[in-house]
Formats: structure tokens, C-alpha cells, sequence
């Protein structure tokens, strides 16, 4: 059985003596996410240390970025779970990887894995997986489904909660390599904002600027915890004229989207509870927000959210489970060096003690938090340290 490795950020060229390698990095769609962000990330950092970058997806709001950094976008149908479309796609795969002579293929979700798969055998080059989701632990179809994730010749894992449950419920014979999420220290920083964007932001949610504001940045689904955030705020909301807002969109669940809406009413939060869709500029929601939830009811793989918060100096409520776990510092392990609470998933009464005690703080506690946050953050989840050890592994496979 595989062991769990956890890979060191490289201060060297991790290519030096290679011939610069054209990686094939496939994901169903390039829309908003935590997968779609890294995918991005990582096609600028090989591109960056001297080799190509090609995405294979079926196209989504970040094209234009991935663009933007020198890579090149395929658009193919990789987003289908259509059995003969995923075949039909190992065809088409195997000609982009042929005739751009691609040395790796990395694959970062199932459906379009079990194409790359093939196709990556078929013109014998490595290939990669990077688990991003949830590690199912049944039924066994799904598990047997999401075990392409851990195929790979080298299996990248975006959390050591994430290697736990691969090695429990997979037992996969490639390395397991441990790399956390990043957060691109440049533009999530608080210096780095335009003068008034913040206000002006908050201002076009409809939140007044003298009331403190909590934000919730995630998808509408449910398991992402809005109704949880939705009735702390409740609770308190004699106590304080704070607002929430909720940032993201449906994806397609506008039945959700009605649920919500209805429980806003019939919480009597309307004009205090808002649903402002997507935000492109996710570094200027965070600084017009006071604190930031992350109620999920169910583990999250890693959850961006919280390091992407702390990036900007704010405070972070989550819950105590999944990746989170490693990423927000409580006084009740680390007195002192708190950057945020954590708060047992889906217990709405201990979200509204922790959304009371971060209204509590005075301001300097609050910035002294904020500036803890934000030093963990460069210390720990930067952008350069999860390049750096992506790259890493890529490099390994090249060198045999």
C-alpha cells in the first residue's frame, strides 16, 4: 500500500537538466471552484518555468483568464458522464496528447479522468490525479467510480484529511502526495485593493456601512450550510443590525434558490439576509465583509474559503470537520493564536455564539486576528508553495 507523502516547496527550477514538458491538465468545465482556480494556477507555474500548458474542458467563466497566462483551451465534452461520450473522448484526448507531444496528463475530476486514463496509457505518458472532491466511503459502485481519482502514477491529495480517507477507503498503490490549497498572496491582499471598492461593493449588496456584515462565498447547494448561517443570524438578530450576505450561484438549482428566498422571509430577515449571485473580484467581497462563514454540514475536502479569507485579514467562523480543520487556529488548541472559530457542523446555537464573540472583539483584537490570519496563510497555504510542490511531482515522474 501507497504511503502518504507530504512534498516541501522546491527553491529551485524543479525542470533544470529537462526537456520542458508540455502538461495536458483535463477538467469538466472552467467555471468557478476550487479545482478550476488551481487548474489555472498551475497551467501559469509550469508555463512560467519554461514549459507548455494545454486545458482540455468544456469552457466556463475562467477561459479568458487561462488564456491570459499562455496556456491553450481545448474545448471537448469532458463534463459527460455519457458512457459513450467518455469513450469517445479517449479518442479525442489521445490525438491532443500525440500531436502536442504532452509528457503528463493531469486529471482533477472522475468523469473526465477515466478518459485521460486511457488515453494517457494508450500513448504511454504519466499521468496524474489530483483528488479534489469528497472521498465517498459507499455505496461500492461509487467508490469503485471515484477510484479513478487514485490511479494516477502519482495521486495528489488537496488535504491530509483528504489522504486519510484515499488511504482508508482506496488503498492506492501510487504515492499519495499531500499538497494543501494556496491562495495567490498578490491579489488577496487587503493593500492591494482599489481605494472605495470595498464600500462601493458593499454599498451595491445593500448594506448599510455602519452595520456589521457576515458573508457566505459558496455555491447555493445545501450541504454548504446557508440555512445553518441563515438561523444563527436569526438568533441574534435582536442583539445586532447585522446583515448577511450570500455569495454564488445556483448552478442550476433554482429550486434551492426559492427554498432560500422563502426562509429569508419567513425568518423576517428580508433586506437583512442578501443573495447577490457570483462576484468576479472575490478579494474585494472579503474586505467588505466583517466576518466570513463557512458553514458546511458536510466535510469539505479543503475549502478555499477560509485561506482566502485570512489572506485579506478577516476573521472565519467554519465547521470543525474535513480540511478546515487545518487551516483555522482556535484559542481552545492554540490560546493566543486564534485566527477564527470553529463550531460543530450543522449546531446552529454554537454559529451564533461565534458570530456574538466575533462582534465582540474591539478593534485592535480584531485586526491583531486578522494579522495572525493573514501570516498563516503566507507561511502555510501560498500560491507559490502549492506550484512549487505540484511541480515537484512532476518533475519526480520525469526523472524516473
Amino acid at each position: 500500500m501507497s504511503q502518504a507523502l507530504m512534498i516541501e516547496p522546491v527553491s529551485v527550477q524543479p525542470f533544470n537538466g529537462l526537456a520542458a514538458p508540455t502538461v495536458l491538465q483535463v477538467i469538466p468545465e472552467l467555471e468557478t471552484g476550487g479545482a478550476e482556480r488551481t487548474t489555472v494556477d498551475i497551467a501559469k507555474a509550469v508555463i512560467d518555468t519554461g514549459g507548455r500548458s494545454i486545458v482540455v474542458s468544456y469552457g466556463g467563466r475562467l477561459l479568458d483568464e487561462l488564456e491570459g497566462v499562455g496556456a491553450t483551451h481545448i474545448t471537448l465534452p469532458v463534463h459527460s458522464k455519457n458512457p459513450l461520450i467518455m469513450w469517445a473522448n479517449i479518442g479525442r484526448l489521445s490525438k491532443i496528447i500525440r500531436e502536442n507531444d504532452v509528457t503528463i496528463v493531469h486529471a482533477r475530476s472522475r468523469a473526465p479522468a477515466w478518459s485521460a486514463l486511457a488515453a494517457a496509457r494508450r500513448c504511454n505518458v504519466h499521468f496524474v490525479t489530483t483528488y479534489h472532491g469528497k472521498v465517498h466511503d459507499g455505496p461500492n459502485l461509487k467508490v469503485f467510480y471515484n477510484s479513478v481519482m487514485t490511479r494516477g502514477d502519482a495521486v495528489i491529495s488537496n488535504s491530509e484529511f483528504t489522504t486519510e480517507r484515499i488511504m482508508q477507503f482506496h488503498k492506492p498503490t501510487s504515492p499519495v502526495y499531500t499538497i494543501q490549497r494556496g491562495s495567490d498572496l498578490e491579489r488577496f491582499n487587503p493593500q492591494n485593493l482599489a481605494p472605495g471598492a470595498a464600500e462601493a461593493l458593499r454599498a451595491k449588496w445593500g448594506v448599510p456601512s455602519d452595520v456589521p456584515c457576515f458573508m457566505l462565498p459558496a455555491r447555493l447547494t445545501r450541504w454548504k450550510g446557508h440555512f445553518v448561517a441563515l438561523h444563527a443570524l436569526q438568533r441574534i438578530a435582536q442583539e445586532t443590525p447585522a446583515h448577511l450576505v450570500l455569495v454564488g450561484d445556483p448552478q442550476g438549482r433554482d429550486a434551492y434558490l426559492m427554498e432560500l428566498e422563502a426562509g429569508i422571509k419567513q425568518a423576517g430577515l428580508k433586506g437583512r439576509v442578501h443573495l447577490v449571485g457570483h462576484c468576479d473580484d472575490m478579494p474585494t467581497a472579503y474586505a467588505a465583509a466583517d466576518v466570513i462563514l463557512a458553514p458546511s454540514i458536510e466535510p469539505e475536502p479543503f475549502g478555499r474559503t477560509p485561506i482566502e479569507a485570512a489572506a485579506m485579514g478577516r476573521l472565519v467562523i467554519v465547521s470543525n470537520h474535513g480540511g478546515a480543520c487545518e487551516t483555522v487556529l482556535t484559542d481552545y488548541e492554540s490560546p493566543g493564536q486564534a485566527t477564527g472559530w470553529r463550531v460543530t457542523p450543522g449546531i446552529i446555537r454554537e454559529v451564533a455564539e461565534a458570530m456574538r464573540a466575533a462582534l465582540a472583539l474591539s478593534v485592535p483584537e480584531r485586526d491583531a486576528m486578522g494579522r495572525r490570519a493573514r501570516n498563516r496563510v503566507m507561511s502555510q497555504f501560498s500560491l507559490s508553495a502549492m506550484c512549487d510542490a505540484t511541480l515537484q511531482v512532476y518533475s519526480d515522474l520525469l526523472r524516473g
